[in-house]
């Protein structure tokens, strides 16, 4: 243990009273950690306000789209845009930096804590005013906002910036206006950035050779805040990752960690909180198996981390997250789990003394996009089929390609996809007139881009581009989708599936192509009834177009349909297929930019023993073994050789 992030809800142990401070129970932990080597990443504190600042002053907290109001009892139950708030907040930034401005233990800020987890939305008057200030900064006039929300539709049409309001309440079953909803959502996660920026700033101003960070939720379902846009407000990137159970688990930890690495541009970042084992708030709270605890941590740190940390250190005797595991369980340290965190200190001091800090992870030849606004648009209760968001095809993509021998980079919309060989488009919904620039760049340039269904259907404003689908890059993809044809069971006699000719078969949606482009070539159909209007109609299709090419996908086909179809895809697109490998293995790559050293990760994705080539000197081994140049790694296992 070389470091610790402490005082992230302790501001009613800090002011216990109204500019009354009481700093000498940190300043003992804080001294006593130092003295043992252990160094501090002191948290502002103001994640949650005590009780005396929510009785003077109940305004400070956030209401639902109901009205009803966030009473005290948890956690974040104050509102982003509250200037009451942002007084008390900041004057106790301001304490904090003053107090601890000298402390040689004290080596980096913790602002506040996963911001949005509980008040990502707030519908209070303040955020009526800070909405309304939002979209006049935003649009200028109100003409502009008219035209954003497609208001002339429902006649909604507002007069001036006074009549906007928030999206709150208007009845079960009605439908928002999906342009105020999606700005919505931008505004709410401008707010809590803004509230960042203010206690960072506020720190920074007294301290300002501490470097400041503040803990993201990035996984592959968090889609609460616009992470990426967040990456450059901090200086060094921070995540908190829980664990998906199931057969995902690994899969799902490392696309996350990528996109972790993709929002820090391949900056080190720190892993600031996961598990020992079970979490505490799920309905079912599963253990992690044997190999598992070092497994984990491993593969964040393969992806990019630097830094590996957990919730929590001892586990709580009382308290919400009191089931919520730890390095020292209530067990003891005489249990699996703490004997298995002294493994992994072991292991972490390995790859240290090996150089492994400061590598980057290597880049893939794939990318794999996300777009939070994507994910925000798709969410709506007004589209083709509420089964498909954009959220679950890009972990489908990865995993697919990891079937294939591929570890994809899992990368921001706003990154450098463009500057990789193989770019994947998975229902980016949102196409807006500076991706359709640089998707239209890319591959006139000799760039090879997949694209999928329910891409490019809208511009940023959600008005969807005309003409038939995907509207601003269909002579790009070389198609055109006249409809769409859901796929579901929630009424007698509906399709629920359709197959392909290729042997895979497409669940939720598929599109209805009707025409191909003159250089486009159709590598897969689809098989049904002649009477439904879809047997023979392209599902995927390959397009040259200036010196690149590109493969369209018009159905989903999940992660087996899309591994199954890789192959095909790889050779219309001209790229040179994988070498066969054990696809039940992940292999990821950190790498020395100056000495050209490389860290091979070789992770266990089955529940299988799988053989490999040795392919460098070992560093460390969990679940695994070495031997007559080859390597043996067991179910949850994990090897680290240095080339």
């Amino acid at each position: 243990m070389n470091l610790v992030s402490v005082g992230i809800f302790s501001w009613a142990r800090i002011e216990p009273e109204e500019g009354v401070y009481d700093f000498g129970w940190l300043d003992r932990i804080i001294d006593k950690l130092g003295k043992a080597g252990i160094a501090v990443d002191l948290a502002s504190a103001t994640a949650s306000p005590p009780m005396w600042l929510t009785q003077a002053h109940p305004e400070v907290l956030w209401k639902d789209e109901r009205g009803d109001v966030c009473q005290p009892g948890a956690r974040q139950h104050w509102r982003p845009t509250s200037p009451v708030f942002r007084e008390y907040a900041l004057r106790l930034c301001r304490a904090m930096a003053e107090h601890y401005r000298d402390n040689p233990y004290v080596v980096a800020w913790h602002v506040s804590n996963e911001y949005g987890c509980h008040n990502r939305f707030d519908y209070s008057e303040d955020a009526e005013r800070a909405f309304r200030q939002w979209c006049e900064e935003r649009y200028g006039t109100i003409e502009k906002v008219n035209d954003a929300w497609g208001t002339a539709f429902w006649a909604q049409r507002m007069n001036d910036f006074s009549e906007i309001i928030p999206p709150r309440f208007i009845g079960e079953g009605n439908f928002m206006n999906p342009g105020k909803l999606l700005d919505f959502k931008r505004f709410s996660s401008d707010a809590l950035k803004a509230f960042y920026m203010a206690e960072r700033d506020t720190l920074a101003e007294i301290t300002p050779d501490l470097p400041l960070t503040t803990n993201f939720m990035v996984s592959a379902s968090g889609t609460g805040l616009d992470y990426d846009d967040w990456g450059g407000e901090v200086d060094f990137v921070s995540n908190d990752h829980y664990f998906t159970p199931g057969e995902a688990h690994l899969d799902e930890l490392a696309f996350s960690a990528s996109l972790v690495d993709g929002i820090s541009r391949k900056n080190p970042w720190f892993l600031m909180e996961h598990s020992t084992s079970a979490v505490n708030w799920r309905p079912i709270n599963y253990r992690k198996e044997p190999g598992q605890l070092v497994r984990d941590s491993l593969a964040h740190v393969a992806m990019g981390s630097d830094a590996v940390c957990y919730f929590q250190w001892r586990q709580s005797k009382a308290g919400a997250e009191k089931f919520h595991s730890a390095m020292l369980p209530h067990a003891g340290e005489d249990s699996q789990v703490f004997r298995d965190v002294c493994e992994l200190g072991s292991d972490l001091n390995a790859l240290a003394d090996n150089g492994l800090l400061g590598t980057r992870l290597a880049k893939s030849r794939v990318a794999v996009v996300y777009d939070y606004e994507s994910e925000w648009a798709s969410e709506h209760t007004a589209t083709p089929t509420q089964k498909v968001r954009h959220v679950d095809e890009p972990l489908a993509w990865f995993r697919a390609l990891a079937d294939n021998g591929v570890t994809a980079d899992v990368v921001p919309v706003r990154s450098n996809w463009d500057e990789y060989e193989v770019a994947v488009l998975p229902s980016v919904y949102i196409l807006s007139e500076e991706t359709t620039r640089r998707v239209r760049e890319y591959v006139a340039g000799g760039g090879r881009l997949i694209v999928t269904y329910y891409t490019g259907l809208s511009d940023e404003k959600d008005h969807i581009w005309l003409g038939g689908y995907p509207g601003s890059i269909r002579d790009v993809v070389g198609v055109r989708v006249e409809e769409f044809a859901p796929l579901g069971d929630d009424w007698p006699g509906t399709p629920e599936y359709l197959d392909l000719d290729n042997g895979t078969t497409a669940h939720d949606f598929a599109d209805v192509i009707t025409s191909v482009g003159e250089h486009a070539t159709v590598i897969a159909s689809f098989k049904d009834d002649p009477w439904t209007g879809m047997d023979g109609r392209p599902a995927i299709v390959g397009n040259a177009y200036g010196e690149g090419r590109t493969v369209y996908v018009g159905a989903s086909l999940g992660r087996d349909g899309i591994a199954r179809s890789l192959p095909m895809m790889f050779s219309s697109l001209g790229v040179e297929v994988p070498e066969a490998s054990d696809p039940g293995l992940l292999r990821v790559e950190r790498v020395d930019e100056a000495s050209g050293a490389r860290f091979v990760f070789l992770f266990n994705r089955t529940h299988a023993v799988i053989e490999a080539m040795q392919d460098g000197r070992p560093v460390i081994a969990s679940l695994a073994d070495v031997g007559d140049g080859k390597v043996t790694v067991r179910p949850n296992g994990v090897i680290v050789l240095r080339k």
